[in-house]
């Protein structure tokens, strides 16, 4: 089974650099979807590295077995006059019928059931003032320190895109708030947190309607955001947001490259349209971090 997938491994690694894969019977999607999203803006993947690592093996009935495994891709693009390394990992499954390699596909978390949680509207104190100076240089060497692992000293979610954001806001020097209240403000304390800091549409509610603390200003378009910014996504269109990242850097053109967690990657083009939860009803929102200062 190794050794089917480590081939499999190879022939996505020269599909990222190779000029015909439309033909090829382990024709990747995705990874097509990369090479066109980034031709439309001018650039291209000119080396590409794969690492597999096996994480269980479930030996079923009827000679059936299905192995979970994570893959850390790196991706050296050129954009432009531009070189910088995008990196991801993809957690996917494997099925094998009597030793042979049968399907294989990307595990795509935002497809299972939504946790249902709400964000309850606060009343403030308007004369409460928490003054505070966003760090973002901070915020974004946090989110590059931690893009693939875990700090031990929060609590991690198998879900952790938007905890891994709240994260690198906190280190940039957005304050806590509102504990022990999980509707109210925005912390994690004592093995609890409020929705606002673990759930990406309560993320995206609180953001801009937070007149103390840590709060932000929507702006319309990607180009306006500055790094340690952050930009929330809709993948089905539904109203209910599913997703969180953070700026890190800009590409050519000055469009964001982001970072996050839950389908770890540093450096990937905002869009998210090489994901595997995108959909054509996608929607986004942008954030930038507004202080006292």
């Amino acid at each position: 089974m190794r050794e089917q997938l480590q081939e499999l491994l190879e022939k996505r690694v020269q599909q990222c650099v190779s000029q015909k894969n439309r033909s090829s019977t382990h024709f990747c999607p995705k990874i097509e979807l990369k090479k066109e999203g980034l031709a439309k803006r001018s650039g291209e993947i000119i080396k590409a590295k794969s690492i597999g690592n096996i994480i269980s093996v479930d030996h079923g009935q009827e000679e059936k077995s299905s192995v979970q495994y994570n893959v850390h891709f790196k991706y050296l693009v050129k954009h432009k006059d531009m070189l910088f390394l995008e990196e991801q990992i993809e957690e996917r499954r494997a099925e094998f019928y009597k030793g042979i390699l049968i399907e294989d596909h990307e595990i795509n978390r935002y497809a299972e059931p939504k946790e249902d949680t709400e964000l309850k509207i606060e009343k403030e104190d308007s004369e409460e003032r928490i003054v505070y100076e966003y760090n973002r240089l901070r915020a974004v060497q946090y989110a590059e320190r931690w893009w693939n692992s875990y700090n031990p000293a929060y609590e991690t979610f198998e879900v952790n895109c938007t905890n891994y954001i709240s994260q690198c806001l906190h280190a940039g020097g957005g304050p806590m708030r509102g504990y022990p209240n999980r509707g109210a403000g925005w912390w994690m304390m004592n093995k609890n947190w409020s929705y606002s800091w673990s759930v990406a549409n309560s993320m995206r509610i609180h953001l801009p309607r937070a007149s103390i603390g840590l709060r932000a200003k929507e702006v319309t378009s990607p180009e306006e955001l500055m790094l340690g910014d952050v930009i929330c996504y809709d993948f089905q269109g539904d109203g209910r947001f599913d997703h969180t990242t953070i700026v890190t850097a800009k590409d050519a053109n000055g469009m964001p490259l982001v970072n996050a967690h839950t389908t770890n990657s540093r450096m990937r083009y905002w869009a998210y349209e090489d994901s595997t939860a995108y959909t054509p009803n996608i929607k986004y929102k942008f954030f930038t971090i507004v202080d006292d200062q």
